[in-house]
């Protein structure tokens, strides 16, 4: 019996944000402008753009309170990635999808986003060409 009671002892039960019940949160097919790319023929002309998110949220301790506050609002992302887009020229969707992976994961509740950023006009045999990524809070 001692040996297993000290087993038992030293189990300890998983922090609440490893069991906390979670939801996602998505934006799909988000269509925008953008001053995007490396080639001379993509400076200085806006080209289109597709944003998907994908983001792990933690659910707050009343999951269904009813209140904007207690929720990652997709409008304000949005608001946030056409911020981030209006900042300038950027050269890689890599850069732009790193950026709005940070913008999400900046929001308390989120735990892991994954961002996909698409060119439709970038290989004229493709339908798109772009990059997902997949980050996570530390």
């Amino acid at each position: 019996m001692t040996g297993s009671k000290s087993a038992v002892s030293e189990i300890s039960p998983l922090p609440r944000a490893a069991t906390a019940p979670r939801r996602k949160v998505f934006v799909r097919d988000l269509e925008l402008s953008a001053f995007i790319g490396v080639y001379d023929s993509e400076q200085g002309a806006p080209q289109p753009v597709t944003i998907n998110l994908e983001i792990d949220v933690m659910e707050p301790s009343d999951p269904i309170g009813d209140r904007l506050e207690d929720v990652v609002c997709y409008n304000k992302l949005t608001q946030g990635i056409k911020a981030i887009i209006d900042e300038g020229h950027i050269k890689l969707v890599e850069t732009l999808a790193e950026r709005v992976a940070d913008l999400a994961l900046s929001h308390t509740m989120v735990e892991t986003v994954t961002v996909r950023v698409e060119k439709p006009n970038a290989i004229p045999e493709a339908a798109a060409a772009g990059v997902e990524i997949l980050r996570t809070k530390n």
